[in-house]
């Protein structure tokens, strides 16, 4: 490496750490909140978005109800469209989109699992899929070898997608009802092709959430008998980051299980959600190569405060997220400011008819995505700071 190469990226740190900090030390911006709609139906969920604004999700048509059932959808320019599914009854946005308008999407065919597993988390047990849509077009992904069963959760910039795929391998003591097969953390290449991120050495099952344009990956690692890959209750003992060569890394934990990695930005930091040993809650927690797993702590009175699946930290390091409160177990979302996690709603217009209870997402811009409460329907939101 040259020196003047070198000078320019330790100068690139320098600056990328002041930004970071300069973010942290402002107060939260105030924010508009605009309705995304639905498919025709009754409710809808916002998942992911890229630096355009442009969100992914899921949402309702008119035939689907029960806020389990729904259909893929791409938002832009105040317009939503349906992706469709692979064949089945529902499908849902795991990520994205990318930069390119990729998303990666998580669908039911219409052939019924051979082992009676429910992988989609719909209650249909048909097979599910992980698939990417692309150019009007929605393309399934390929298992591992003797694997019925995938789903994608993510893909960056260079084409990569990552998510979780079933082995050939059984195990009758996996914890996900209904599960009989084994599953890995995978990693496909721009043209589809499978390839297994590995468990750390003593874990046999894992899954991913987050990827960077990096290609560094955060996920989950674990036993079959203590790790729960999602959608639905996603968790394990050991949050990892694994390197761009499929190495991986144990991010530790806050003295106890589980530990699970949600996002990664391009600066390589990692959030996640780990369990407090203090009182059993969950908390969020942030990971550094330099400073390892630091707490950010819990929303007052909630039992649950975490950043969840799949890009809730951007490259200034503003994180999202949502609390559960243990009096009510209504859920709320939040935005950090620095270590201390504040109600987003805190910062929308006052008599707004909106409850933002879901952040999922929020790109470099600091727009956020997710869901809340409006006209007593659940209706995915985006949330632009003014």
């Amino acid at each position: 490496m040259t020196k003047s190469i070198l000078t320019l990226i330790t100068g690139g740190i320098a600056a990328s750490s002041m930004f970071a900090a300069l973010a942290i030390a402002q107060p939260a911006p105030h924010y508009t909140v605009t309705d995304l709609g639905t498919l025709g139906g009754t409710y809808s969920y916002g998942y992911g978005i890229n630096k355009w604004g442009w969100v992914g999700g899921g949402a309702a048509t008119v035939s689907q109800t029960g806020g389990v059932a729904q259909t893929a959808f791409l938002w832009h320019g105040g317009h939503m469209t349906n992706l469709g599914t692979l064949g089945g009854p529902s499908s849902e946005v795991g990520g994205g989109p990318n930069l390119f308008g990729e998303l990666t999407i998580i669908s039911e065919t219409s052939m019924t699992d051979p082992n009676g597993e429910d992988f989609c988390g719909f209650g249909t047990h048909l097979q599910c899929l992980g698939a990417i849509w692309e150019n009007g077009a929605m393309t399934a992904l390929p298992t591992l070898p003797g694997g019925n069963n995938g789903q994608a959760y993510w893909v960056n910039d260079e084409g990569q997608v990552i998510g979780f795929a079933e082995n050939g391998t059984r195990d009758s003591t996996c914890v996900t009802p209904f599960q009989v097969l084994r599953f890995e953390a995978v990693i496909w290449g721009p043209k589809g092709e499978v390839r297994e991120l590995h468990p750390l050495k003593g874990d046999t099952v894992g899954f991913a959430f987050g990827i960077n344009d990096k290609g560094q990956v955060a996920g989950t690692s674990g036993l079959c008998s203590n790790t729960s890959p999602g959608p639905v209750n996603p968790g394990g003992p050991h949050a990892v980051l694994w390197e761009r060569d499929g190495s991986a890394i144990d991010l530790g934990n806050l003295g106890s299980t589980p530990n699970d990695a949600t996002s990664v930005n391009d600066r390589g930091e990692v959030v996640g959600t780990a369990q407090s040993p203090e009182d059993g809650t969950l908390h969020t927690f942030l990971w550094t190569k330099d400073t390892g797993m630091q707490d950010l702590g819990a929303f007052p009175g909630a039992v649950v405060t975490v950043a969840p699946c799949c890009h809730t930290i951007n490259y200034r390091g503003e994180v999202v997220g949502f609390s559960i409160d243990g009096t009510t177990f209504n859920s709320r979302a939040l935005l950090w400011q620095g270590k201390v996690p504040k109600d987003l709603n805190d910062f929308i217009p006052a008599g707004s008819p909106w409850y933002l209870q879901w952040a999922a997402s929020i790109n470099d811009a600091g727009e956020i995505v997710g869901w809340g409460t409006i006209n007593g329907e659940v209706h995915a939101f985006l949330a632009t700071p003014k």
